[in-house]
């Protein structure tokens, strides 16, 4: 294949697999913009609905990891449309059966499809592209998915406003059904990661550690740390911002909605910028903690200090920046500690970290909501902040340490 043949390609899954992490996020804040609203519907409080959250977050943690395996050993491009394609029926399914039960039920099965999409879109992304230009890669690939984070609240609320609740749902995952056969359209321009993992492998006679020594190695254990840490933080704003806002301010739902904005559109501005950064400057452990402490000053502020709207919104808006310019120097971070071959099974483990803080964050703010004063819920997340910091300054430590563990890079 020609450089100029290799690039267009390149470019070309580029753009499909940022398209899909589009829903891969988007899917993860249909519902919480609307728990005012469902908590009426299914008669239940803010905590049942975290605890609907928690078991989506439960089926993928428990299918993240295998299903990197898989990547690794079988490829990655059926197993992403079939992911996608079964997170847009099971949201499809949620107003067509509205119990509490069902909305569980659901919730869980879209978290194992959506456990898809991390392991294979980096593959997919290591296989093709040049290692001059993986930073600014990864950045267009999390653009995509801090992209669908910002537009799933306001596509919700807009949608219920102009139709309903159930209408908003079902068009939702009515578009990732599209997307996926939009994949499968195009699925020739997606590569055979398995075979181009096998060609960009260790030479023969080197024997490459197992999948266990890799995945429990110090550096990727504490990157799956910093992945937890930096879930727990995020969902305190993400997830739970709008009814924070509601009922600090006394505002309706579409304020609430449009103060978070602030937050979610700065984060893909803030991922395009990060790709630049990580690709020139090569302490990516550094730049996550910085980024990471610039968030939690800016939410600590709006919980502390009390602020005008107007100040709000300003926070909101650094913190979001700052939210999207760790998310390349993360996912580099994390690249230079995997061995060759590996990145399927290394970020799907890792991004469990994202599941454990899915988990355990959504019932404890929901709890904070209904209980507590509900700025401890920013409190809160500026302390996770401060933690992500630190653990991303030891992961670095630690991928120092062991030059060893540290991927080679491919000849491209």
């Amino acid at each position: 294949m020609s450089p100029d043949t290799r690039r267009r390609r390149s470019t070309n899954v580029l753009c499909l697999v940022a398209a899909d992490h589009f829903f891969s996020h988007f899917y993860y804040l249909v519902l919480p913009p609307l728990f005012p609203l469902l908590r009426e519907v299914y008669g239940i409080g803010y905590t049942e609905l975290g605890i609907g959250l928690m078991a989506m977050s439960l089926g993928n943690t428990i299918t993240a990891a295998p299903v990197g395996i898989m990547v690794d050993r079988y490829g990655a491009r059926t197993i992403l449309i079939s992911g996608l394609a079964l997170a847009g029926i099971a949201f499809m399914l949620i107003p067509v059966f509205p119990s509490y039960a069902a909305l569980v039920a659901l919730m869980t099965l879209i978290g194992i499809a959506n456990s898809v999409f991390h392991p294979a879109n980096y593959a997919i992304l290591d296989a093709l592209i040049p290692e001059s230009r993986m930073g600014r890669a990864f950045s267009v690939h999390s653009f995509g998915g801090y992209l669908g984070t910002a537009a799933a609240p306001v596509t919700v609320i807009f949608l219920t406003e102009l139709t309903s609740w159930e209408t908003a749902i079902f068009v939702s995952g009515a578009a990732g059904v599209v997307m996926a056969a939009t994949l499968l359209v195009f699925a020739s321009h997606i590569p055979d990661v398995h075979q181009t993992s096998l060609r960009h492998a260790t030479p023969t006679g080197d024997r490459r550690a197992g999948t266990m020594q890799v995945l429990f190695s110090l550096p990727v254990l504490l990157g799956l740390m910093f992945f937890a840490m930096l879930s727990f933080a995020e969902i305190g704003i993400s997830d739970f911002g709008v009814s924070s806002i509601h009922l600090i301010y006394e505002v309706p739902l579409t304020s609430a909605t449009i103060a978070l904005s602030a937050y979610l559109f700065a984060a893909p501005v803030g991922v395009l910028l990060g790709g630049w950064l990580a690709d020139k400057f090569p302490r990516h452990d550094v730049v996550a903690a910085v980024c990471m402490v610039t968030f939690a000053l800016c939410l600590a502020a709006s919980a502390l200090l009390n602020p005008a709207w107007s100040a709000l919104i300003i926070f909101f808006a650094i913190a979001g920046l700052a939210s999207g310019l760790v998310a390349p120097s993360r996912d580099l971070m994390i690249r230079s500690v995997t061995p060759s071959g590996d990145m399927g099974k290394v970020f799907g483990f890792v991004s469990t970290g994202f599941n454990v803080g899915g988990l355990l964050a959504p019932p404890l703010f929901g709890y904070l909501l209904d209980y507590m004063d509900p700025r401890i819920v920013f409190a809160l997340a500026a302390i996770f902040g401060v933690f992500a910091a630190m653990v991303a300054l030891a992961t670095g430590r630690a991928g120092h340490k062991n030059n060893g563990a540290h991927r080679a890079p491919a000849n491209r």
